[in-house]
């Protein structure tokens, strides 16, 4: 018996029986040999953590655009407090916490430089929406190593797709990403808005805090405890009612202060009018793009989907970077000393 084997046996003592088992997986669009010591979440994990777009997650704005605090969120560190919220529920409910994390980590992938901003800019570009969850399914399935993607698990491919509050994944892990995404995000983005003097603790709705907790650390404890004890030994992922009421409030009072404040989202105007020329420049000649994007077109891909993929694939960094260069002028020099 291979350590894999081994591996899968052991899950199927003591995950419980809601929990999707390595070894009885949709499996892959392309069938693979198994590994001898990897399950197959663990394999879809590992493939998605070395891969270039989780990456380059590090560069990509959360909230604040390209903040000059090292201590702000990017979309990286936001990816991976979500792993460790999931992580944490999933192996309370004695879920599968490969697939959970595998999912956790692949489940940003699509986003935009600049946030949202950069969605809604691409979306009015392309004429059609722009959703980071299809695009993660895109990177993972066509885009990452060469064209010939991760080849991922159904069940990982879901839970990215799926992990938008509109949205329900198949499996229980998959929800619980769903979850643990909004936990993570609504707290980690209070405590950005503290740190850059957006927000105070105390102009937070009396009603919600007294519920979920004063600071950051209580709420966080609060809403991992509820979903645990709300979904033990249950078919679905879920939290109480008056929790999730709570939550609910505390996002819609975060989109009214914070997700559209003028402040916080002092540059995104220029975030938005940059992306959608660089998208102008690269459509009107798309030789512009890489040749991995060319061959794409010639291979009878839409050309604004291939420039959307290009662009939506740069960090915040990498798209100032490539304005600059197009549209800069430069210091002229000569060559004669």
């Amino acid at each position: 018996m291979t350590i894999r084997e081994t591996q899968e046996a052991i899950e199927h003592k003591i995950l419980n029986q809601y929990a999707a088992f390595s070894d009885q997986s949709k499996g892959r669009d392309v069938e693979e040999a198994q590994c001898d010591l990897r399950t197959v979440y663990q394999r879809d994990r590992d493939r998605i953590l070395h891969c270039k777009a989780f990456r380059r997650l590090k560069h990509k704005t959360q909230v604040f655009l390209s903040p000059g605090d090292d201590h702000y969120r990017t979309r990286l560190t936001h990816t991976l407090e979500v792993s460790q919220i999931a992580r944490t529920i999933a192996r309370s409910l004695r879920l599968n916490e490969d697939l959970t994390e595998a999912i956790a980590l692949g489940h940003d992938l699509g986003h935009t430089p600049f946030g949202h901003a950069g969605e809604r800019a691409l979306s009015a570009c392309a004429k059609k929406p722009f959703r980071h969850n299809e695009q993660s399914v895109r990177i993972v399935e066509k885009l990452e190593d060469k064209g010939a993607g991760l080849n991922l698990t159904w069940e990982v491919r879901d839970g990215i797709l799926n992990h938008k509050s509109a949205c329900m994944p198949s499996t229980l892990e998959g929800q619980v990403v769903r979850l643990a995404d909004k936990i993570a995000y609504v707290n980690h983005d209070i405590d950005d808005a503290i740190r850059g003097n957006i927000l105070r603790e105390e102009d937070l709705p009396i009603p919600v805090t007294d519920v979920l907790g004063h600071n950051t650390r209580d709420r966080l404890n609060c809403l991992i405890h509820d979903v645990i004890e709300a979904s033990e030994g249950r078919d679905k992922v879920c939290m109480s009612d008056n929790i999730a009421e709570a939550l609910g409030k505390l996002r819609t009072y975060m989109f009214d202060y914070l997700y559209t404040n003028p402040i916080a989202k002092s540059e995104e105007t220029k975030a938005d009018k940059m992306i959608k020329i660089l998208f102008e420049y690269f459509s009107e000649d798309v030789s512009r793009l890489t040749n991995e994007c060319v061959e794409m077109i010639y291979m009878g891909e839409d050309k604004e989907t291939v420039v959307c993929d290009y662009i939506a694939g740069m960090t915040d960094n990498y798209a100032i970077e490539t304005f600059k260069n197009i549209y800069i002028p430069k210091s002229w020099r000569t060559s004669i000393s």
